[in-house]
């Protein structure tokens, strides 16, 4: 397995069918643009599975090791390798690319091949971020993905797509712009590196770690997004094509919490504890008030949206109480979140697709004509809720068991979404899946087909089978979560 060099493939596999595809040009080669973004969506997960089938759980550090001299002026390598945290994530965004290509193959009409490289292209700066070890290469595989995400918001979203697109760009480009600085004052402590691997052996003082870490804070808790810099993710979910939000709450807020383990954890492991109780305070306000403004929306993409918030304050709960439970509950929350979010993105993206309208007012009594449907979109509302058996539960009650050895209030609020999200997910569907048919244009529905239905067919059985059997994704990041937990225990101030 170590032969080749996955990690490399991940990234520039998908990279390299998105320029493809690209090169098809104008829509008179539409349908060719669709299948190289298909083939390459599909090999770009393909080469991502024998990451996962060679990794070993049980070794500590970093396993298919990639390292090339880039600026060797500024001693910069193209250095790459993954933990059990970041396979996980690579994998859920190669499948989320498979999924999203498949989900526009008819709806997207105009600019089809500029559309499915962008999906293409935005996969593999994603999987780079997931997998450099150096941390200018981070910074630019972090950043370089706001490229494609802000055509995808300006060109196929909605109405106020280019106000969508601007905030969007602005909120997650000035955020980072510190964390870069940060970078750059730990190039110079550790000697001139920029290997992560140095930077987590680098002694910092209290007051530089406070200082980088909320440097780090401005880059990762827009991009997950925290409240209060969370304005940005409603307008960019409502005005973005289905595809987009899918990518956007799957993947792309999760670069924010893996930001926080692999950069603000280990490397200010002093600062981390120290403010851990003002992250704590955030992703609780996250669990409970965003939930709150949940429950008061009438357009559903903009109620999921919103869902998503509270659901990822869960994330950031769990890194920052400091034990195992919490931690590997984050993790499972990422995943378990990136399935669902999806998943309720795209159902909403079938009813917009036939009505040409999000508003919850305009719907009632879908169960009548799209009786499918409403099975799928049930699934994906329990889960949201966190319905036992479904993937959206282990995450929430593995976190909540976190805090409830930290702190029981912590545990308390917390689960408070549980009520919280059963009361808008459930009171979203009701009025849009249950009663009478409200309107003709209801009345004239139809169901799914069958693309339609293996889109969300195999999001059911992820969820359904991530619910019931969480070993797979459990094991894989035992370790890495005790190493980043025995580092960030230990102290590196100077002595």
């Amino acid at each position: 397995m170590y032969s080749l060099p996955l990690l490399s493939l991940a990234i520039w596999v998908p990279i390299g069918f998105g320029v493809l595809v690209l090169a098809t040009g104008s829509d008179r080669n539409a349908h060719m643009a669709r299948v190289l973004a298909l083939i390459g969506a599909v090999l770009g997960l393909l080469v991502t599975l024998p990451l996962y089938m060679g990794f070993s759980p049980a070794l500590g550090g970093f396993q298919y090791v990639q390292k090339l001299e880039w600026i060797e002026t500024l001693n910069v390598n193209y250095h790459l390798g993954i933990d059990g945290i970041s396979l996980l994530l690579i994998l859920l965004n190669s499948f989320t690319t498979v999924i999203v290509v498949v989900a526009g193959w008819e709806i997207i009409q105009k600019r089809v091949a500029q559309y499915m490289a962008s999906f293409l292209i935005l996969s593999g700066l994603m999987n780079g971020v997931f997998c450099a070890l150096d941390a200018l290469l981070f910074y630019v595989f972090f950043e370089s993905t706001l490229i494609p995400m802000f055509i995808i918001i300006g060109i196929w979203g909605g109405a106020r797509r280019v106000y969508a697109s601007m905030k969007f760009f602005l909120y997650t480009l000035l955020g980072s712009l510190l964390s870069l600085v940060a970078l750059i004052y730990l190039y110079f402590a550790s000697n001139g590196s920029f290997s992560l691997l140095d930077f987590y052996d680098t002694p910092l003082t209290l007051t530089a770690q406070v200082l980088i870490f909320f440097a780090f804070f401005m880059a990762f808790a827009v991009k997950v997004p925290m409240w209060p810099v969370h304005t940005w993710l409603p307008d960019a979910h409502v005005e973005a094509p289905t595809g987009g939000s899918v990518v956007l709450a799957a993947i792309m807020l999760k670069l924010g919490g893996y930001g926080f383990l692999r950069l603000s954890l280990p490397i200010v492991p002093d600062a981390s504890h120290a403010l851990a109780g003002f992250m704590i305070f955030l992703s609780l306000v996250a669990v409970v008030y965003i939930g709150l403004v949940a429950l008061v929306q009438t357009d559903m993409k903009k109620l999921i949206a919103y869902s998503s918030i509270s659901h990822m304050g869960f994330v950031t709960l769990g890194l920052f109480i400091f034990n195992a439970q919490g931690m590997e509950g984050a993790v499972i929350q990422m995943i378990s979140h990136g399935f669902i979010s999806g998943a309720l993105f795209l159902c909403v993206g079938v009813l917009y697709d036939r009505m040409h309208t999000r508003a919850i007012g305009d719907y009632g009594g879908v169960v009548n004509t799209m009786p499918v449907f409403a099975a799928f979109f049930m699934l994906f509302a329990m889960a949201n809720a966190g319905l036992p058996g479904t993937s959206g539960f282990v995450g929430e009650f593995t976190v909540i068991l976190g805090a409830m050895q930290s702190n029981f209030w912590f545990a308390f609020l917390a689960a408070t979404t549980l009520i919280f999200g059963a009361a808008y997910t459930l009171w979203m569907y009701k009025r849009v899946i249950f009663g009478a048919v409200a309107n003709r244009h209801v009345a004239e529905l139809k169901d799914i087909n069958l693309r339609e239905f293996m889109v969300l067919g195999v999001l059911a059985v992820a969820v359904l089978v991530m619910g019931v059997w969480p070993d797979p994704v459990a094991e894989v990041m035992h370790t890495a979560v005790g190493d980043i937990l025995a580092h960030v225990s230990n102290s590196k101030l100077p002595e």
